[in-house]
């Protein structure tokens, strides 16, 4: 794989050509099959920027081709032994060129969403910026997702009052399936890391929590994972992060999404969360995801589920079969605590799953093994955080961590 970087202005085209062993077919880090569609694609910033360091444009370009690069890449700036050797020894890739420094910053941004999750960890980090990322079309690439209203999105973090840095990329359109989106799940932070010298950035903050982190959910296998290549700091990512001098940082990583939720919905940034990505005035209520969150939200404040999706409708079906589910954990902590839970759409879960707030209340305190993963300048903010507003879990609820999924 060979990239190049050029900047025009405030937009920043990159453009890549594979290697006669690499492929069209490749394969996210946690195991989804995706297929490439276009070689470029762009990133615009709100303003120009005088330089990138190598070691970030070699980051941000890494979370595009990754999935199809087999055996060696070649970046069009030499990069930092630090970034090399964590490729290297990640992926199993030849780097080159070789020879730059590596790069250090002093702040912590929010790769901000404007999910309940990422919410939360702006509650926690008041004072830390905000980075989002808007999807926009490509120039060679049909829109196939016309429904995604990123821009809704977009205008929802701009009316948070928080200081805002929004970068806008078509990277997702490199994917021709499954569907557009993210090459890897970290492109979302491509334009945070062309940023990163211009805001002085040390570290970024994501809003993934317990159940992304340490339990599986999604594509995720149901296990216990201390080594999740994905985003712990003994992963491929988080050392490729750190050697680009911008480590990742999870505060929310210890706690479930019933958890985020709430600090979400009672943060004064309550009225511009947004989880789902279809519609305008707000959430569709239609969609798989609006069902999903509704089940926590429902949870949360303890009342019945507000939704007109039925049990026959096809975004409910996986709900109808017995588990495991993605998300298993969350599942159960809903219809643990949702009143009349038998005749929703999840009735049938329910009765697989037999969950009770005794068997659930595990998942409304902090896993306290995440706080150690967080650097140490974030480190006590957010350990101080836990303990007053959320709490720590005993040793037997920590051991409901490690044993999840298993047989």
């Amino acid at each position: 794989m060979r990239v190049t970087w050029k900047p025009d202005g405030d937009v920043w085209h990159l453009g890549f050509r594979l290697d006669p062993e690499d492929g069209l077919d490749g394969t996210v880090t946690d195991g989804q099959a995706v297929r490439l569609a276009t070689n470029s694609c762009r990133i615009q910033l709100p303003r120009r920027v005088a330089d990138v360091h190598p070691d970030l444009l070699a980051l941000a370009a890494w979370t595009v081709v990754a999935p199809w690069t087999t055996r060696r890449i070649t970046f069009d700036r030499p990069v930092s032994p630090d970034l090399a050797a964590a490729v290297e020894r990640g992926w199993g890739i030849e780097v080159g060129p070789v020879g730059g420094g590596p790069r250090a910053g002093g702040r912590l941004a929010i790769s901000y969403s404007g999910g309940a999750d990422s919410a939360a960890v702006a509650a926690i980090l008041p004072d830390s910026p905000l980075v989002h990322f808007q999807r926009v079309p490509h120039p060679r690439v049909p829109n196939r997702w016309t429904h995604y209203r990123s821009d809704v999105l977009a205008k929802l973090a701009a009316r948070t009052g928080r200081e805002l840095t929004i970068t806008r990329s078509d990277l997702e359109f490199t994917l021709a399936e499954p569907r557009p989106g993210y090459p890897e799940h970290h492109a979302v932070t491509a334009g945070a890391a062309l940023m990163a010298d211009e805001l002085d950035l040390g570290g970024l903050a994501f809003g993934y929590e317990l159940g992304s982190r340490w339990l599986g959910g999604g594509r995720y296998l149901l296990r216990y994972t201390p080594d999740n290549p994905m985003w712990s700091g003994d992963g491929r990512w988080g050392r490729l992060f750190q050697a680009a001098g911008l480590p990742i940082v999870l505060p929310v990583g210890g706690v479930s999404e019933a958890m985020t939720m709430r600090l979400a919905l009672t943060s004064e940034l309550r009225p511009y969360v947004r989880w789902c990505l279809r519609g305008d005035g707000g959430p569709c209520g239609e969609c798989g995801k609006c069902l999903y969150k509704e089940l926590i939200h429902a949870a949360v404040e303890r009342r019945p589920l507000k939704t007109a999706i039925t049990a026959a409708r096809p975004v409910a079906a996986k709900w109808q079969k017995p588990p495991p589910y993605g998300g298993q954990e969350m599942i159960e902590y809903g219809c643990a605590r949702v009143p009349g839970i038998e005749t929703t759409p999840f009735g049938v879960a329910a009765g697989h799953l037999g969950a009770t707030v005794e068997s659930t209340s595990w998942l409304d305190h902090c896993y306290r093994p995440a706080l150690e993963e967080i650097p140490d300048p974030w480190r006590k903010q957010v350990t101080d955080f836990m303990a007053e507003e959320v709490g720590f879990m005993t040793e037997d609820e920590e051991r409901r961590v490690r044993d999840w999924g298993q047989a």
